[in-house]
């Protein structure tokens, strides 16, 4: 029986007693039906639940669906990161996992695209992970946040030459009412090689089984994946197994989020207590990936 359904049933059936006992009750029935009631919307009462939204996108160094950032000025970069912020304020995310995500570098306007992203955005707590950087180069993945950012950490991935170090970050938010905070994770991994891959979830499972061993936390993992669910890879397999993490429709065919390609690289995963209840792909062209935007309830009674 449904919560609505149940608060119908009560009322008509306590409607019901006092229909045929109020005339000529003595003060003892009066109190029988008043326990009746309190009894009866004790039962009917629906566990209390939050609710989070969440969203990743690899922004692609600000580059919208462009070739390359190098052939873009930098009023050009500005103004695509503009389209991403507008996107944000549309959609209001609690919290934003991003990958691609450049501070200044020469390629890509020289300035913190986090910052901008941030402030425009209006999402006033921010984590950035440089993995990669040199000379006037810094890029990674980042998190933005409507609720401050507890305990972060960025980690590099070993290097995997000739492609460009990739890595995660991680931090954790306290919601109001919840006994424990969340993890929350940005991570990006290996586009050219599945072997490369496998190596990163399991340098990413590791990590994450070493910060949680005193201080298990519910987890949200987002991020450009580069692999699908259906892959001869098992890296999406791996992750969920080791982590105990559930996705949205795995299998799903009309969840693609790589314009060129048609398939599914960007996912949201989550532990079991933390539900899903709505999944999009956003139809936005702000970069060469989609966003993906994922409602999530979670019980009140985390311990």
């Amino acid at each position: 029986m449904s919560g609505s359904d149940c608060q119908e049933h009560c009322r008509l059936d306590n409607d019901s007693v006092a229909k045929h006992r109020l005339g000529r009750a003595p003060i003892f029935h009066l109190w029988m039906l008043l326990v009746l009631v309190a009894g009866s919307s004790v039962g009917c009462t629906p566990p209390q639940t939050t609710h989070l939204r969440v969203m990743t996108l690899n922004v692609a160094h600000g580059r919208k669906d462009g070739a390359n950032q190098l052939l873009q000025h930098s009023r050009s970069i500005r103004a695509n990161l503009d389209e991403v912020a507008l996107l944000l304020r549309r959609e209001q995310p609690d919290i934003v996992a991003l990958q691609e995500i450049d501070g200044p570098s020469f390629w890509s306007g020289r300035f913190d695209h986090v910052e901008l992203l941030s402030t425009e955005g209006r999402l006033p707590h921010s984590f950035r992970g440089e993995h990669l950087s040199g000379p006037q180069l810094s890029y990674g993945t980042a998190l933005l946040s409507r609720l401050k950012l507890g305990d972060p950490l960025s980690h590099k991935f070993e290097p995997s030459l000739p492609t460009p170090r990739k890595g995660f970050v991680v931090a954790s938010i306290q919601l109001p009412g919840l006994g424990q905070p969340i993890d929350i994770v940005s991570v990006h991994l290996d586009f050219s090689r599945a072997s490369i891959r496998g190596k990163q979830i399991r340098e990413l499972i590791a990590v994450l089984t070493d910060r949680q061993r005193d201080h298990p936390r519910p987890l949200i993992i987002m991020g450009d994946f580069n692999c699908g669910w259906d892959s001869p890879e098992q890296t999406l397999h791996l992750l969920v197994e080791e982590l105990e993490l559930e996705t949205f429709r795995p299998k799903a065919g009309n969840l693609a989020t790589f314009n060129s390609s048609g398939r599914r690289l960007d996912w949201i995963f989550v532990s079991p207590r933390l539900e899903i209840e709505r999944y999009r792909v956003l139809p936005d062209v702000v970069a060469d990936h989609l966003a993906v935007v994922a409602e999530i309830t979670l019980p009140n009674d985390i311990p």
